[in-house]
């Protein structure tokens, strides 16, 4: 009869268990995919100028039209906390599957207020002609779009590089990784890139990271990968776009030789939509310059 209870009782612990993750693993998977990640990343170069120290890039990558808060509020918001010196957006502020450009320029109208914002295309931008609507609206807002295009920032009487790639999917529409690493690097080895200045490159493919290094790219900030959708304790992120299962390049920090790569996990979903263990992310990069 003991046993008898003693099992009873443990049928009920554990159905209580299951019940208790049947109805938590909605909730978290929810809150995972509209509650923002500020990920802070410091920066160290000896080539970054003195007066560049302290500098505050915000990145904001593969937005996906998703809405955060009413005219993104909630997203708004935590680009102002972090105070930065100007704001980057590395590409897919729009869905091709779902396009709403008021919902793209909700964030952009409340950017601008905020600080200089810097502009390249995604693979989405590409895919849809309503992009030529959102570039027009954007730049009337006073975004500067960066189209294979390099530009000084001057801070304190130093300056750095920043470069802008357009995304290769405007150019090669299904084009295979050879053909992208190939146009990129032409692109980049034509434009005006020198002086020793510091260089930060934005270009939403991470994938091709050795072709920005093989350039001599000091700092490349991408998106893309969207952290592998969904990210498996101890392993990483399972797919990503370009690169297929367990991505090599899904979200962090890379380095290779002279060259860092900042990949954001991003904000919102496409194709697959939902993010598991992956939250929406906000990246705050912080330069420091390593002078005597």
């Amino acid at each position: 009869m003991k046993n008898i209870k003693k099992k009873s009782k443990q049928r009920r612990m554990v159905l209580t268990v299951l019940l208790v993750i049947i109805f938590a693993l909605p909730i978290w998977v929810y809150w995972g995919n509209i509650s923002i990640q500020t990920t802070q990343i410091s920066i160290n170069s000896e080539k970054i100028p003195e007066s560049f120290k302290g500098f505050k890039i915000v990145q904001v990558s593969d937005l996906h039209n998703t809405e955060f808060g009413q005219n993104q509020s909630k997203l708004l918001r935590k680009v102002g906390d972090a105070s930065p010196n100007i704001i980057v957006v590395t590409g897919d502020l729009i869905d091709s599957n779902n396009i709403d450009v008021e919902k793209a320029m909700d964030f952009i109208t409340g950017a601008v207020r905020i600080a200089p914002v810097y502009y390249v295309t995604g693979n989405h931008e590409a895919r849809t002609d309503k992009y030529v609507k959102l570039e027009e609206e954007m730049t009337r807002a006073g975004v500067i779009i960066l189209k294979d295009k390099v530009i000084t920032l001057g801070h304190d009487g130093d300056f750095i590089q920043l470069l802008g790639l357009d995304d290769p999917d405007f150019t090669m529409k299904g084009d295979t990784h050879g053909e992208s690493a190939v146009m990129i690097d032409t692109k980049l080895k034509s434009m005006q890139i020198g002086n020793g200045q510091y260089t930060i490159l934005l270009s939403h493919r991470p994938e091709l990271f050795d072709v920005y290094v093989s350039n001599r790219m000091d700092l490349i900030l991408s998106g893309h990968a969207h952290g592998g959708q969904i990210r498996l304790p101890f392993i990483g992120g399972l797919v990503a776009p370009n690169q297929g299962f367990f991505p090599t390049y899904s979200e962090g920090v890379y380095e290779k030789k002279q060259t860092k790569m900042v990949v954001s996990r991003g904000l919102g979903n496409s194709i697959i939509p939902v993010r598991i263990n992956n939250r929406p992310e906000l990246v705050v990069i912080t330069l420091a310059s390593q002078q005597n």
